[in-house]
């Protein structure tokens, strides 16, 4: 490995002058600054980071933890992250806590468990000198991951973080629902059935908050009996159909697109033809929304904007700029996308 000194070897100076014209203080010649830089480039040296940071207590690095890589929302936001830092020169260094794979789904509603693990993992980035930390949690909740004497910046996406010093990047879900739920309202239904995720989630409640509010300005008051909770996959999807088949709905706002896969079989077994018989909106704009038949119309994640917001949000913080991020109650809430395709019959003039 070429080191500092190797470049100050060959050109002839002092170990002193080469720092200082690597570091923009140099006072030396423009020949000798030539030399020097001619040099560098010529022999492949590469500053020690970790070095430099601990005399400037900076290593233009980002620590990112994810709570479980295998979701399909992380490696969007992930890009999103990197994509904007990149930009002001600094790397990351990523740490997959692995979640889901560890523990399947004990671990949903017990932030213990998951403690223990953080610990080590803050500990590990912190050795390595991160200059910040972004923290993507998997699902919403309130929670309190990040203490506030962790020493450096922090941000929380996906997850509301209790922490008055971390600001948290979230999904704007009751405004994404209210948008779709209005949206069958203005193609004449009225008869609506909701098949929501697991009933003690932030993300199902906030959907439907979201939705009542939609049908409540539209005078019509959701009865009980139309609203189905499901575990986020295609089997619940179906069997949820299966409860409100009886129920003289139109449509139904389904608050997963994985789940609506299985409102779609359910209705093939039964001969319903979507977007004729039955409409349907989903939520998420997983791949399999455009393959289905007819295509599902949802609301797309904002996963890139969450990660933008995020990477934003730090290095505002870490280099003391200015930062276009709208924050209310140290919250930033990004809404949805909405996609339409075939999904939703228009019986508004029927």
């Amino acid at each position: 490995m070429v080191t500092i000194k190797d470049i100050a070897r060959e050109c002839n100076v002092s170990i002193a002058t080469v720092s200082n014209v690597l570091n923009g203080k140099n006072k030396a010649g423009e020949d000798t600054c030539n030399k020097i830089i001619e040099a560098v480039e010529r022999l492949g040296y590469k500053p020690n980071k970790v070095a430099k940071g601990l005399r400037s207590r900076k290593t233009g690095t980002i620590g990112i933890i994810v709570e479980d890589l295998s979701q399909f929302t992380v490696p969007n936001i992930v890009e999103g992250i990197t994509r904007h830092i990149e930009g002001f020169g600094y790397k990351t260094v990523l740490t997959n806590m692995r979640l889901y794979s560890r523990w399947a789904d004990k671990w949903f509603n017990n932030e213990d468990m998951i403690d223990e693990l953080l610990d080590q993992t803050l500990e590990e980035l912190k050795s390595v000198m991160v200059d910040g930390i972004i923290y993507i949690a998997v699902h919403a909740r309130e929670t309190r991951k990040i203490s506030e004497d962790l020493g450096i910046p922090a941000v929380m996406i996906y997850a509301f973080e209790q922490n008055p010093n971390v600001p948290s990047v979230v999904i704007d879900d009751e405004l994404s629902a209210y948008q779709e739920v209005n949206y069958l309202l203005e193609k004449g239904h009225t008869e609506i059935g909701i098949i929501g995720g697991r009933e003690d989630n932030l993300h199902t409640r906030l959907r439907l908050k979201g939705a009542l509010k939609a049908l409540l300005e539209h005078g019509i008051e959701q009865r009980a009996d139309r609203v189905c909770y499901a575990l986020w996959g295609k089997k619940e999807g179906y069997e949820a159909a299966q409860i409100l088949a009886d129920k003289d709905i139109t449509a139904m706002f389904v608050m997963a697109d994985r789940m609506a896969g299985g409102v779609y079989e359910y209705a093939k077994d039964h001969g319903i033809e979507i977007g004729k018989d039955l409409s349907i909106v989903g939520y998420d704009d997983q791949i399999l929304a455009d393959y289905l038949m007819p295509g599902l119309t949802t609301m797309a994640l904002p996963l890139h904007p969450l990660g933008d917001a995020a990477a934003k949000l730090l290095i505002s913080k870490l280099e003391n700029i200015e930062c276009d991020v709208k924050l209310k109650d140290n919250i930033c809430k990004i809404p949805c996308t909405f996609k339409e395709r075939g999904s939703v019959a228009d019986i508004s003039k029927k």
